[in-house]
């Protein structure tokens, strides 16, 4: 019974390490504006980690992102104020899910590229393997069958 316990007890710590990637002194009073600034974190990326976002990251520069954010809050910005103030300081790249303009349509827009290649070669593909099924099993007319009968006669004539 203790094993059991030890194992949900390690399991616990294991699957808390980013559960507190926020520290306590970056958490507002308000509870409105804590909420709106834990949503915001999600959607911002942690320029250090890469595919985290700030508000799952312990890294130093996320832990300033956050509190960017928060004193953002706190001077009244509403949250697409916030959003466009990061993004312009940082780019595009801030955004886990970047919007849709003309500098991003190329993220946007490859992976259906991409599916509608390969949806045309698969097409291109099986048309090709149908013709040339068809190809092969394609009857012979009465000349060229003769012709064959005429080289074949020929060629047993001519062993020794």
């Amino acid at each position: 019974m203790n094993y059991w316990r030890l194992l949900l007890l390690w399991c616990g710590l294991i699957c808390a390490g980013n559960a507190y990637a926020v520290q306590p002194d970056e958490m507002l009073a308000d509870p409105a504006l804590e909420a709106r600034a834990r949503t915001l974190s999600r959607e911002l990326r942690c320029m250090v980690c890469q595919n985290q976002s700030i508000d799952d990251s312990e890294a130093p520069l996320a832990h300033d992102l956050r509190v960017l954010v928060s004193e953002r809050l706190n001077a009244g910005d509403d949250d697409q104020q916030v959003l466009d103030f990061l993004v312009a300081r940082y780019g595009q790249f801030v955004l886990l899910r970047p919007r849709f303009e003309w500098q991003t349509a190329v993220l946007w827009l490859t992976p259906f590229a991409i599916l509608i290649g390969g949806a045309v070669a698969l097409a291109a593909a099986v048309r090709r393997r149908n013709d040339l099924s068809a190809a092969a099993g394609a009857k012979l007319s009465i000349a060229e069958e003769a012709r064959i009968s005429e080289l074949m006669k020929s060629a047993e004539d001519s062993r020794p």
